[in-house]
């Protein structure tokens, strides 16, 4: 085994039995501010001011968890520093897998419905603060039940039931009125590539191709699509995959990073066969658009703005595009993340704060794209 799957490995098992260990759960009941946003890292793009969207709701990995994990027995977590770094000094690190905002925090303050987008389970929301919008997301988490339940983390389905949860609360008649009109946000299917294909390849047992485990995948997001329709929803985005053999982790996986190589370019067949997964994904949505009632499904093509990145970083401000902001850069992410590594002097310089997970610099021009491209469709002109 080469060393850089065997640190891989290492990791997956560290994933299966540390987190369900006492000491991995030490900091699980302690509380963790919802964060303010911070001066210096730019407004969002601008969304049209006149909108009836009251709410959103995201659901999926890591890079719409905003600390859901922070309750769970699991090394997925991102409760610590230097996670949160960009938030002012003295804000304990939320959860978020980046050094600041996600994606779903500019578009919540792009739409004037508030600064960020809280986690649902984070000890300190109110139950105002959750009828206009929350995350149920879980970082680690995929649409197949099995890379949930091996990161020890919640399920998508899981997620929905919490959705479920909060309109009981609510109540109605305003739990349809919010249904109906809200903006529902959803992104996974990375992990279960990267987790149960291309690291442990568990799932090539069922599905001799990737092909095959991708038509799986894809049934699996619109069962749950079709579930939250079922709960009111009608305004869905949801974000197909990014290039999966850019992430600094593949390709460490790949021995393409120093000093085995330059560090330059990406897994190629990893990137085809992840614009394979997302052309089906595309005309799925837009069937499954044209079978639901009133139901508007956008999807997000995340994987050419992020290799846009890849090939032209000085567009970005980015002078590192093939290695994370944390430790070596190369599969630190999680647990294995820590301020005792050495950490790069400006994020917003880097397009990966870890081994997976964007900087908020990342998420900012990800997210300026997204409002100007597909949120003018939801709102009132």
């Amino acid at each position: 085994m080469a060393p850089s799957l065997a640190t891989a490995a290492l990791f997956l098992a560290a994933l299966l039995v540390v987190s369900s260990s006492p000491a991995a759960a030490a900091r699980s009941s302690s509380k963790h501010a919802i964060p303010t946003a911070s001066s210096s890292d730019g407004k969002p793009a601008a969304a049209a001011t006149t909108h009836d969207i009251p709410a959103v709701f995201a659901f999926g990995d890591s890079t719409l968890d905003p600390g859901n994990n922070n309750r769970l027995l699991t090394l997925v977590r991102a409760d610590h520093a230097p996670y949160g770094r960009a938030f002012p000094a003295g804000v304990a690190p939320s959860g978020r897998f980046s050094d600041g905002k996600l994606i779903t925090d500019y578009i919540v303050a792009a739409l004037g419905i508030k600064d960020l987008l809280p986690a649902y389970h984070d000890h300190g929301l109110t139950h105002a603060n959750a009828t206009t919008g929350v995350s149920f997301a879980s970082g680690g988490s995929g649409l197949d039940d099995l890379t949930a339940h091996g990161a020890l983390v919640s399920t998508f389905e899981s997620q929905i039931s919490d959705f479920q949860q909060l309109l009981s609360r609510i109540g109605e008649p305003q739990a349809s009125d919010i249904a109906g009109k809200s903006l529902f946000i959803l992104s996974a299917g990375t992990n279960d590539v990267t987790m149960n294909y291309y690291m442990m390849p568990f799932r090539a047992l069922n599905y001799p191709t990737i092909d095959g485990y991708h038509d799986y995948l894809i049934n699996k997001f619109q069962s749950y699509i079709q579930s939250l329709y079922k709960l009111g929803a009608r305004r869905f985005i949801v974000a197909g995959m990014p290039p999966v053999g850019c992430l600094p982790v593949m390709k460490s996986l790949r021995g393409m990073q120093p000093p085995l190589s330059s560090g330059h370019g990406c897994v190629e067949l990893q990137n085809q066969e992840t614009q394979r997964y997302n052309a089906k994904l595309q005309k799925a949505l837009a069937q499954l658009e044209a079978n639901s009632t009133g139901a508007t499904v956008s999807y997000v093509d995340n994987y050419t703005p992020l290799l846009d990145m890849v090939t032209q970083p000085d567009k970005y401000g980015f002078t590192q595009t093939g290695l994370g902001c944390c430790g070596t850069g190369m599969m630190e992410m999680g647990a294995l993340c820590t301020s005792l590594l050495p950490q790069c002097k400006s994020p917003a310089e880097y397009m990966f704060f870890d081994s997976v997970h964007p900087t908020q610099a990342t998420y900012k021009a990800m997210a300026d794209q997204i409002i100007k491209a597909h949120i003018s469709q939801f709102t009132n002109n």
